[in-house]
C-alpha cells in the first residue's frame, strides 16, 4: 500500500508518496479504500511542525477524505462493506465533563486524526467508527473528501458559537480559502449581508458566486476603511477572522458596537498586538470555536450531500504530487479546496 508520508518536519521537500505498511482494523474501527482526499492547513502546519505535538515518525498526514468501507472490526455495527463514508477528524473521550456535556469538541483530551495521530491520506486506512459519516451514494468523492473539516467548522463557529442571525451583516476574511468560502455559503444560507476579502479579482468573483454581497480586494485598500465606509461608519456586527497577527487590529476596527469577532485559527500568527481599549469601549465580543460536536457535523454535511452548500475544488492532484498541493496553499494559489486522489485512483 501507498501513503503520504514524511520522515521529518520542514519544507515540502521532506513529503513522499511510497510504501507503508497496510492498516490492520481494531475492534471499534472501519477499514476505508480511500477515493478522495483533501488539504488543509493544518497538513502544512503538521508538517512543519508543531510546538508541543511530538509526532510519531514516519507520519501520515490528512484529517479529510471518503471511500469505501472493505471491512470492520468485531465491535462494530455502524457499517458494512460497500458504505460510503467520509472522515471527520475530531477524536473525544466521551467521558470527561465537556464530552458527557455534549460538547465533543471542547473534550479535555480532543485531538485530530492527522495533527496528533496517524492521518488519512493514504490508499487505506483504519478509521474508528465514531469518526466516520454515511455518504450518500450519488455525492461526488472530491465533494465527500473534502467537505467535513471545513464546513464543520464554520458551521459551529457562526451558528452555535457565534449565533448569527438572519439580517446581520458579516465580514468573512480570507474568503478563498477551504473555511472562508465554507463560511461565506453558511453566511449567505442563514440570510445575512455578506462581506468578504480576498486577494484577486478572480478570487472575489468566487466569493461572490458563493454568496457574498461585497467584495473587498485586501491587498489593494484597507479591508477595515472599506467596511466602515460602505456601512455608513457603522462597521459589521460579526467578523470572521482565521487569520490572526496580520489582521487581528483591522478585524475589531471593521465591527459595529456590541459586535462579535469569531475565530478558529491563525494563519499569520497566533499572539496578535490587540486593541483593549476598543474591546471595552464598544462592548466587543471575541469568540473562539474549534471543529464541531457530531450532530453539528451530521446538521451541515446533510447540507453539502444534497446540494445546498459545494466545496470548491481548485485542483484535483495525484497524492504523488502532494507536494505540490501544499504548495498550493502556502502561495494561496486559487479558491477553494485541493483534493487528492491515490495514484492507483487517478
Amino acid at each position: 500500500m501507498d501513503a503520504v508520508q514524511f520522515t521529518a518536519h520542514g519544507d515540502r521537500d521532506v513529503i513522499e508518496y511510497g510504501d507503508y505498511p497496510e492498516p490492520e482494523p481494531a475492534r471499534d474501527e472501519v477499514l476505508v479504500d480511500v477515493r478522495a482526499a483533501a488539504v488543509n492547513h493544518l497538513d502544512v502546519w503538521t508538517r512543519r511542525g508543531l510546538p508541543g505535538i511530538e509526532l510519531e515518525l514516519p507520519h501520515v498526514p490528512g484529517s479529510d477524505a471518503a471511500g469505501v468501507v472493505t471491512g470492520t472490526g468485531a465491535a462494530v455495527d455502524r457499517f458494512e462493506p460497500g458504505d460510503h463514508v467520509a472522515v471527520t477528524a475530531g477524536v473525544s473521550c466521551g467521558t470527561c465533563e465537556f464530552c458527557r456535556h455534549g460538547e465533543a469538541s471542547m473534550c479535555v483530551y480532543y485531538h485530530l486524526l492527522g495533527e496528533h495521530v496517524e492521518g488519512v491520506h493514504a490508499e487505506r486506512v483504519a478509521v474508528p467508527a465514531d469518526n466516520l459519516v454515511s455518504v450518500p451514494a450519488g455525492v461526488d468523492w472530491e465533494v465527500a473528501g473534502s467537505a467535513s473539516l471545513v464546513f464543520q467548522t464554520a458551521w459551529r463557529m457562526l451558528i452555535t458559537r457565534g449565533e448569527l442571525q438572519p439580517g446581520e451583516s458579516i465580514l468573512i476574511l480570507g474568503a478563498s480559502g477551504g473555511v472562508g468560502h465554507a463560511a461565506v455559503q453558511i453566511a449567505d444560507y442563514v440570510g445575512a449581508e455578506v462581506y468578504a476579502t480576498a486577494s484577486s479579482e478572480e478570487k472575489l468573483d468566487y466569493a461572490a458566486a458563493c454568496g457574498a454581497d461585497h467584495t473587498i480586494d485586501y491587498e489593494r485598500e484597507d479591508f477595515a476603511a472599506a467596511v466602515r465606509e460602505q456601512t455608513g461608519r457603522r462597521g459589521v456586527d460579526v467578523v470572521v477572522d482565521h487569520v490572526g497577527a496580520a489582521t487581528w487590529r483591522d478585524s475589531l476596527r471593521s465591527l459595529a458596537k456590541g459586535g462579535r469577532l469569531l475565530t478558529c485559527g491563525a494563519t499569520t500568527g497566533g499572539n496578535p498586538e490587540t486593541d483593549v481599549n476598543r474591546i471595552f469601549w464598544n462592548q466587543l465580543s471575541v469568540i473562539g470555536s474549534t471543529m464541531a460536536t457530531p450532530g453539528e457535523v451530521d446538521d451541515v454535511l446533510e447540507l453539502v450531500w444534497d446540494g445546498t452548500f459545494e466545496p470548491r475544488v481548485r485542483e484535483l492532484l495525484p497524492m504523488s504530487e502532494t507536494a505540490r498541493a501544499h504548495e498550493l496553499l502556502e502561495n494561496r494559489e486559487g479558491f477553494g479546496k485541493v483534493v487528492l486522489k491515490p495514484d492507483s485512483e487517478f
